[in-house]
């Protein structure tokens, strides 16, 4: 292993993924599963500050910058990326591993950029590889992939603008925090919130995750939004405009969460929902607050792939995902139902649970802050979120009527990948402080407070007994929610068929008027070159030559001024 290996972890998953498909079966799935660890102990081996420079362009880019932010994220990273390659062992479209090996290396990449060119160079590799994860999954996808790809290549574009504009009123490349006090600046923060699945183009996530494979949207679900949290985290902490964009994804997504009959689109919405307070941690910006956020990341990435592993196993055994088509699963997969409801509990943040000793660090931070609205408004986040993901996926799925169905557990490296996760759920529930000493900020934060487990048990318990109370109205049918992607998914094909037809007929006027102007032109040369026309009559040979003489005589004169 090189140095540079060693200076920038990221390259042993991208390099990886790239000989992936070319090793046989058992070579591939010992490298799916030793890479990941190899890279994580790299991350654990660089020490803080810059270890890698290059130069660009007159720049010096710091293409590795280890410190305890980049190590969290990295380190969560690296983890995901072996669980999810145990989960996937068996995904027999390798194009889809390898995909997702170059897209969470670069993940890793952008945590340890130094400067905005070495984030951007990531953020659109990252983009390709999560792309290649969607087109994998095969024909059904590729109108997403399609979809997914135009609108985070435009998020490129307003990162991309943004840094030259950044590089050129600053002359640094420099990856620091950053005041909102500029055009930029604003676009960079605009790219950034594109990725987070901030309003107004947030329906690009529930549009394109969900048509992902089994195994894909474990991956996906992991990287590029947790990637954005890391870089809001970094570039605009305290930023207040974060406050209520992030409590605007927190009930954007519990609302379409809660109206979703597609067991993947719940989840995927959840996504947003999670990330919304994340996004609120980073707005509040005390220690406190953002170490909330980071600590939030790190256990989402965690309780939100045993979800989707869980989702992903009802899929891939039953080939079905609506929940109009699914329940009573628990009898023949009481496993993958247990790790479905460990989840789910983490998610809500149930004491002794992962989410328990994350979240609550955001809503302190925002009591701390004296916020008290943005304080009331993610408890009642958290009672939405009980009912949505706590509740309705597990009871949907699982439980509620007898489907018929009968499908046996997945297969061992599954299931082992779900334990592994329900551990880690449990273990960091119980005992928090190795994650703590994680963080960015050295702070004494006590989660199990006999005030902060009974305002959670209560607020989880009334959530619940609201949920069977209207278990009627929130009873599964048959249909469709329309979001925001109708406007680049319905309306924006009637556009370009309009826009077609407006063409077309365009073509039509301009070809009418270039035969019209060709007939004239014609005329005009028959007119002149005909045998009665101007240009085709014989001239002397003595009045040309002397019109030329006359013609030299009055450039020398000219040419003399």
């Amino acid at each position: 292993m090189t140095a540079s290996f060693l200076l920038q972890p990221s390259l042993i998953l991208i390099a990886g993924g790239i000989f992936l498909p070319f090793l046989p079966m058992r070579a591939r799935n010992f490298a799916l599963l030793t890479l990941p660890l190899l890279a994580l102990y790299f991350i654990w081996q660089l020490p803080d500050g810059i270890s890698l420079k290059a130069k660009f362009a007159g720049y010096e880019l710091a293409i590795t910058k280890a410190d305890a932010l980049s190590r969290l994220f990295a380190t969560i990273f690296a983890i995901m990326a072996f669980a999810g390659a145990m989960f996937a062992l068996n995904q027999e479209r390798t194009a889809e591993l390898a995909a997702a090996f170059i897209y969470a290396g670069s993940a890793i990449g952008v945590t340890f950029a130094g400067d905005l060119i070495t984030v951007f160079v990531f953020w659109e590799l990252m983009a390709i590889g999560s792309t290649l994860v969607l087109v994998s999954a095969g024909r059904g996808a590729y109108g997403s992939a399609l979809r997914y790809a135009a609108i985070h290549f435009f998020g490129g574009v307003l990162l991309m603008a943004g840094i030259a504009g950044e590089i050129a009123a600053t002359g640094s490349i420099a990856f620091n925090k950053m005041a909102l006090d500029s055009f930029p600046r604003v676009l960079i923060l605009a790219g950034f919130l594109l990725n987070a699945g901030a309003p107004p183009l947030s329906a690009w996530l529930p549009d394109a995750y969900p048509e992902s494979s089994w195994s894909g949207m474990v991956f996906l679900s992991a990287f590029t939004t947790k990637t954005a949290v890391y870089v809001l985290l970094r570039g605009f902490p305290g930023t207040e405009l974060l406050i209520y964009v992030g409590l605007f994804m927190v009930f954007y997504g519990i609302i379409y969460a809660i109206l979703e009959n597609d067991m993947r689109r719940i989840l995927a919405y959840s996504i947003v929902n999670q990330v919304g307070f994340m996004v609120t941690g980073i707005g509040i910006g005390s220690e406190i607050a953002l170490n909330g956020a980071a600590a939030h990341a790190f256990t989402h990435i965690i309780y939100k792939a045993l979800l989707l592993m869980s989702a992903g196993s009802v899929l891939y055994m039953t080939g079905k995902r609506k929940c109009t088509d699914l329940g009573g699963l628990f009898r023949t997969m009481p496993l993958t139902a247990i790790c479905g409801i460990i989840g789910a509990l983490s998610i809500s943040s149930f004491p002794l649970t992962s989410g328990f000793v994350s979240k609550s660090m955001i809503s302190d931070g925002a009591a701390s802050a004296q916020l008290a609205f943005v304080w009331f408004m993610l408890a009642a986040a958290s009672a939405g979120v009980f009912l949505h993901a706590g509740i309705k996926f597990p009871w949907f799925v699982f439980f509620q009527k007898d489907s018929g169905l009968r499908p046996s557990e997945p297969p061992l490296n599954m299931k082992l990948a779900m334990i592994f996760f329900a551990f880690l759920c449990i273990a960091i529930g119980i005992w928090p402080e190795p994650l703590y000493a994680l963080l960015p900020f050295k702070v004494n934060y006590v989660p199990y407070t006999a005030s902060h487990v009974v305002f959670y048990l209560q607020l989880l318990l009334f959530s619940g007994l609201a949920f069977f109370l209207m278990l009627g109205w929130l009873k599964r049918t048959m249909t469709i929610t329309l979001d925001t992607d109708w406007f680049w998914r319905g309306g924006g094909r009637r556009f370009m068929k309009r826009l077609d037809i407006a063409a077309g007929d365009a073509w039509n006027r301009l070809e009418k008027w270039s035969r019209d102007r060709a007939r004239d032109f014609a005329r005009l040369l028959r007119t002149h070159h005909g045998p009665a026309g101007l240009l085709s009559r014989s001239t002397p040979t003595g009045a040309m030559a002397f019109w030329t003489t006359v013609m030299l005589a009055a450039y020398l004169i000219l040419s003399q001024f």
